[in-house]
């Protein structure tokens, strides 16, 4: 019983070190999460407006070209945003529902 209890106080003092250790990558990565969260619900209300280029999507927003360019390959991959027509040396970018919806009428 006593050799039950000792495990149990030695496994708690390793989470607690454990969790000690990794709060400054676990802050980061949250830190990291709520930024992709602001920059996908950017990019989706800006295409919610109209379809866009990545460099409008680019100025609408504030984010830099390469962030804009991940979350809208990122958005793509995942179905939610398809290439609508090309505008001059790029693609324009709609979300997948309102597409959908243009083709059907």
């Amino acid at each position: 019983m006593s050799q039950d209890i000792s495990a149990a106080l030695v496994s708690k003092e390793t989470l607690k070190a454990l969790r000690a250790e990794r709060r400054d990558w676990i802050a980061g990565a949250s830190a990291l999460a709520r930024e992709n969260k602001k920059a996908r619900k950017a990019v989706m209300d800006r295409l919610a407006v109209a379809s866009a280029t990545v460099p409008e999507i680019t100025e609408a927003t504030g984010l830099p070209p390469d962030t804009a360019l991940w979350m809208v390959a990122s958005l793509k991959k995942f179905g939610e945003v398809v290439e609508s027509e090309k505008d001059g040396s790029f693609y324009r970018y709609a979300l997948a529902a309102e597409a959908a919806q243009a083709q059907e009428a």
